[in-house]
């Protein structure tokens, strides 16, 4: 419901690829010479994407393998753990670089997602943040038996992954921190864990024609930054009749909605809101049509010239 558009930049790509969960199942067993013998990682810890290349091609897996090319002395990861890193995948077909996240934005992945590639899943956890971690994986544990077209993978390609480890965070399970008393003439909100949100609309208000974002809860934690990956649930209801149009709370599946913050992604007044915002915090969202969907709306429940009336609780950002 709130995705604006997407945009086609080589860390989205990485993000949908890492996304996806292989159409195979992870690789335990084959003899080989070790993979990584053949992967030569050099350039790492600065800024730009290390150079990664592979003595001979094509390099083919048969037991997914990782090695650490430089420790990191943060916190060990776990594997329910969010963590934000930079990432390359390389082609063992053809040595080449696919895509890399150094020439964008470090991506959120969550460890503990069920359709996490097997090759991240399983060996990232127990590496330290601030760790490059290179990692040759079989297909299986990788794009599987469909490949990855976008990106030029077949479906018996093995691949690399190097992946530099920035931070780790948890998600809270609500909103914490500081009440903070709203604005008079604003709807009011009752949240119950677990349901959508209560939101009641002011009768006799003219819905505001400007953004409105008013902390209800000011939380304790880091501030959200243009690129990060948001956790957050939330629920929309129509100023000009109260009716709840989305909640996280009836989601199937993750009860939670995660985006990149700032990215236009979603909808305008989200990105102004969130950006800036402090993790732990409730936020009430007025959104005016031009910070939301526009005169189109969103048929057939938000006309063009709906606002929109959003509590959301921001649980993390990584």
């Amino acid at each position: 419901m709130l995705s604006r558009r997407s945009a086609l930049v080589s860390a989205a790509v990485l993000v949908a690829a890492l996304g996806l969960s292989a159409c195979g199942s992870s690789s335990s067993g084959g003899t080989q010479a070790d993979p990584l013998a053949s992967v030569s990682v050099t350039g790492t810890g600065t800024d730009k994407a290390p150079k990664v290349t592979l003595s001979k091609t094509p390099l083919s897996v048969t037991k997914t393998e990782s090695k650490v090319v430089s420790e990191g002395t943060g916190a060990a990861l776990t594997d329910k753990d969010l963590v934000s890193l930079n990432a390359l995948i390389v082609s063992g077909a053809t040595g080449k670089v696919l895509t890399s996240t150094w020439d964008a934005t470090p991506v959120g992945l969550d460890l503990g997602s069920s359709s996490l590639f097997p090759s991240l899943k399983n060996a990232l956890p127990g590496k330290k943040v601030g760790s490059t971690v290179v990692i040759a994986s079989t297909p299986a544990d990788a794009f599987g038996s469909t490949g990855n077209s976008t990106l030029g993978v077949g479906a018996k390609d093995s691949v690399v992954f190097v992946v530099d480890i920035k931070s780790v965070a948890t998600a809270l399970p609500s909103a914490q921190g500081t009440a903070v008393a709203p604005q008079k003439g604003l709807p009011t909100v009752s949240v119950t864990s677990g349901k959508a949100a209560t939101i009641t609309i002011p009768k006799g208000v003219k819905a505001p024609t400007k953004l409105i974002v008013q902390p209800l809860i000011k939380g304790d934690g880091a501030k959200v930054a243009t690129g990060q990956t948001v956790r957050v649930t939330y629920t929309g209801v129509l100023w000009r009749n109260g009716q709840v149009f989305d909640s996280t709370a009836s989601h199937t599946g993750d009860p939670f909605f995660e985006f990149p913050a700032g990215e236009q992604q979603v909808i305008s007044g989200w990105d102004k809101a969130v950006v800036g915002a402090t993790v732990g915090s409730r936020l009430l969202l007025v959104v005016p049509p031009s910070e939301g969907y526009g005169s189109a709306g969103s048929p057939p429940t938000i006309k063009g010239t709906d606002t929109l009336v959003f509590v959301v609780d921001i649980l993390a950002a990584y």
